[in-house]
């Protein structure tokens, strides 16, 4: 079955104007000139957006009354649910850890199924939903700050820190919130912007037009990134000098900075585990740094050198950038799973804080940063 119609549209990132054929079952639309991904068809994506999105919620749910993991050292048990994990970090006063927390990995993508299990009631009945055009806004600017699979592949890297000193068993919600990311991660698979885009307009065609914004003129982003680099800059340096990490074992005290950890890993035999942290707490922020300060600096010089392999490049590091915040996780997981007073307890260091700021920040660069700017770098003087 094709998409039974042609439509015209500009890449979204070098702004090529483009008319699109009819598309078949899974067939791609590639923009000639950057290689971007316009769109990608498939047969009855909406309705399993629909479904994969009701499951998701469901067994998202279902992850929040029952432990999450088990912790046993000594004779001594201690478990955790993802609310006790929040709360415990509350009370030691590291709100911006816990915040993320609940942001990140239940309440986004929370109301990112809501928001799509929304839109998708209507536009099966061929209706426009009401304020459609703010959702689906919504829903995409929340979707890099979705990171339940980062919180998973953490959760993980716990379990395999912690299984030389203790015994950690999995409880039910783990195993729920792994389906709810299954689910997630399908939800996304079938999600298409474009395509979503096109049936909202086909459902309300003078309501999507009456919503539709003005562009931001992307030249006056170029210094908010500049200055969110140099603050992401400045952070960098506390967060990898200072401890994230401070476990205390029978009274004595054992700080870790983030390349400390890193190195005790390997030295005890978890290559794949010290690899992933090297390069997501350590190669790739330091990456992403560079990289932006120098696209963000060739733009200002106007080169029209590269264009494509820039544009491939900060594809790249907007996409891995998020998982910079896997180290952040490892800490807030542990810190609520070891709790043993003198016994054996963890807790989080200055350099928790300071690191999820610098890949907040990060982030937020990469997100000012116009692609556009790279194929015509003049759209600032306009």
């Amino acid at each position: 079955m094709k998409t039974d119609q042609v439509n015209h549209m500009r890449c979204p990132e070098c702004t090529l104007a483009l008319t699109l054929p009819p598309l078949a079952h899974r067939q791609k639309a590639l923009c000639p000139r950057c290689g971007y991904q316009l769109t990608q068809y498939r047969n009855q994506a909406l309705d399993k957006v629909l479904a994969y999105s009701l499951a998701a919620l469901c067994f998202l749910g279902a992850s929040l009354p029952f432990d999450f993991m088990i912790f046993s050292s000594r004779g001594q048990f201690q478990t955790i649910s993802i609310p006790l994990s929040i709360s415990t970090l509350m009370e030691q006063d590291y709100l911006l850890l816990a915040a993320v927390q609940i942001m990140a990995i239940y309440l986004l993508p929370a109301c990112i199924l809501l928001g799509l299990i929304y839109l998708c009631l209507f536009l099966r009945r061929d209706r426009y939903p009401p304020r459609g055009a703010w959702v689906k806004r919504l829903i995409y600017a929340m979707l890099p700050w979705s990171m339940a699979e980062i919180f998973l592949v953490g959760a993980l890297i716990s379990l395999i820190k912690m299984n030389d000193i203790a015994e950690i068993h999995l409880g039910m919600s783990f195993y729920a919130y792994l389906i709810f990311t299954l689910c997630f991660i399908a939800v996304l698979y079938y999600l298409d912007e474009h395509q979503l885009v096109e049936q909202l307009r086909h459902s309300g065609q003078e309501r999507w037009q009456k919503a539709q914004r003005q562009p931001k003129p992307p030249g006056r982003m170029i210094q908010r990134t500049w200055a969110l680099l140099l603050a992401a800059t400045i952070l960098y340096i506390p967060a990898n000098l200072l401890p994230i990490m401070n476990t205390r074992l029978l009274g004595r005290d054992d700080p870790s900075t983030i390349l400390s950890g890193v190195v005790k890993l390997w030295q005890n035999g978890s290559y794949p585990i010290a690899v992933i942290i090297f390069v997501a707490s350590l190669l790739v922020p330091v990456s992403k740094l560079l990289v932006l300060g120098w696209l963000t600096y060739s733009i200002q010089r106007q080169s029209r050198m590269l264009k494509k392999w820039r544009t491939h490049l900060y594809r790249i590091t907007d996409f891995i950038g998020r998982w910079s915040m896997l180290d952040v996780f490892v800490v807030a997981i542990l810190v609520s799973l070891v709790q043993m007073g003198n016994t054996m307890a963890v807790y989080p260091g200055p350099a928790a804080i300071a690191f999820a700021a610098v890949v907040i920040i990060t982030m937020l660069a990469a997100n000012s940063f116009d692609a556009r700017m790279i194929w015509n770098p003049k759209l600032d003087e306009k």
